[in-house]
């Protein structure tokens, strides 16, 4: 199963894919969270953000959740996923992968800005859905209007669809 969290920055990506760290620790299902700057640290921030860069780290992020969906590792992608024909090229090649677009309104992004990105860079990159391409998703698996969410109900409506689609054996049982 990969869990492939897309959408604009500030849209909760992180925020959500750690508490399905959590959740997946606590019913002992191994996983790992994968993050689009962790595979940028990781490859000594070779790539820029130009569209180019920017699909090639996408490839390095596809390449680590098929090996991940090949060793039974649930995986848990972080990233924004701005481009529609890498997102059906990871569709193609993952057999476990699930796209989930936590849709945010990009004002409502840059107002929030929780980790900077807005306005640390407007000006100085390309930042995705304001001056850089973010292809509408044409078929998600799951679409999730963050804006009128609370980050709680966001994180329940992807549990709930990941025991909808998998089954009673992804529900955690409270005691």
């Amino acid at each position: 199963m990969i869990i492939w969290l897309i959408g604009i920055s500030g849209a909760g990506k992180t925020t959500i894919g750690r508490k399905l760290e959590t959740y997946f620790n606590e019913l002992g299902r191994k996983n790992y969270l994968l993050d689009g700057d962790e595979v940028r640290d990781l490859f000594d921030r070779d790539l820029g953000y130009s569209d180019a860069d920017r699909e090639a780290n996408i490839k390095r992020i596809i390449l680590g959740a098929y090996l991940l969906d090949r060793n039974d590792i649930i995986g848990i992608v972080c990233n924004i996923g701005p481009l529609e024909h890498l997102r059906q090229l990871a569709r193609k090649k993952i057999a476990g992968y699930n796209e989930i677009y936590l849709k945010k309104n990009l004002q409502n992004s840059m107002k929030n800005d929780v980790k900077g990105i807005y306005r640390d860079n407007v000006g100085k990159t390309q930042i995705v859905g304001l001056d850089a391409t973010f292809d509408e998703p044409q078929n998600p698996d799951l679409v999730l209007e963050v804006d009128n969410l609370t980050e709680e109900q966001t994180y329940q409506a992807v549990i709930d669809y990941i025991v909808r689609k998998y089954g009673e054996q992804y529900r955690k049982r409270e005691d």
